[in-house]
């Protein structure tokens, strides 16, 4: 199974509509797909009409080892993509596991258990943060997805997300790469969204993704239907630059073996 992290120290870049428009994009082209809701604001889960009396096992019991994936995941309207959501519990995570053993293994360890061939792609939705949650998903994953707001502060937050993966991979996960930068929230009237965008190709090369995500209205609105935008409304701007984002994707992604 490919697990890839998406994840962004900062607040509001689109961290959660991308890991939700993606796992949509791969489910409809055949892929099983596991979505783990990581964010103690649960975004994911709401995002995906998973209410929270459906939400009974959640990814704070699979990470304190009261419930396996397997028995927390949700089924969600979407063919072929599965979910654990997350509640607000989850933010007593990080404390609770000081206490534990291998704490900053603890996803991982249950991402091992998973029958073999039960999902193809599991993303992680991490919070915006760099505690011991997201720690947790960069060991477990293989590869990282980063979401960045073409505004100001884009390069600023991006080097500190950098820093902690190095460590990351120094001390805990050798075999985790970064898989590619997606440029969201792109503002085409404004010039500083073209700046940034340029900038942060002229650092990154051919790490970004070429497709930009642009700010629009009906990626905002779909959450509130508990519907990802693909579905919501798949031919507004924001769809089609996340159908075009996930083509880069799979792209980059591993071929599956071909058997002998």
């Amino acid at each position: 199974m490919i697990r890839i992290a998406v994840a962004n120290q900062k607040g509001g870049v689109g961290k959660t509509t991308t890991a939700i428009n993606l796992a949509t994009a791969l489910a409809a082209t055949g892929s099983r797909v596991l979505l783990l809701d990581f964010d103690p604001q649960g975004n994911a889960s709401t995002g995906l009409g998973v209410g929270r009396n459906d939400r009974v096992r959640t990814s704070y019991d699979v990470l304190t080892g009261e419930s396996s994936i397997v028995d927390a995941v949700v089924a969600t309207r979407i063919p072929r993509l599965d979910l654990v959501p997350a509640t607000v519990d989850l933010s007593g995570a990080e404390i609770e596991l000081i206490d534990f053993e291998e704490r900053t293994h603890r996803l991982d360890l249950a991402l091992n258990a998973i029958p073999a061939a039960r999902w193809d792609v599991c993303l992680i939705d991490c919070p915006p943060s760099l505690g011991l949650l997201t720690v947790n998903a960069l060991v477990a994953a293989r590869r990282l997805l980063v979401p960045l707001q073409c505004e100001f502060f884009a390069l600023e937050g991006l080097s500190q997300l950098l820093q902690t993966v190095d460590r990351v991979r120094g001390r805990f996960n050798p075999d985790l790469s970064i898989i590619g930068v997606a440029l969201t929230m792109y503002d085409r009237r404004n010039r500083l969204s073209e700046q940034v965008a340029q900038d942060v190709r002229a650092v990154l090369g051919d790490i970004v993704f070429r497709t930009i995500i642009p700010r629009n209205v009906r990626l905002s609105e779909a959450p509130s239907h508990g519907l990802p935008a693909l579905i919501y409304d798949h031919r507004c701007s924001g769809s089609e630059a996340y159908i075009a984002l996930a083509r880069e994707l799979i792209g980059r992604l591993p071929k599956p073996a071909k058997a002998a």
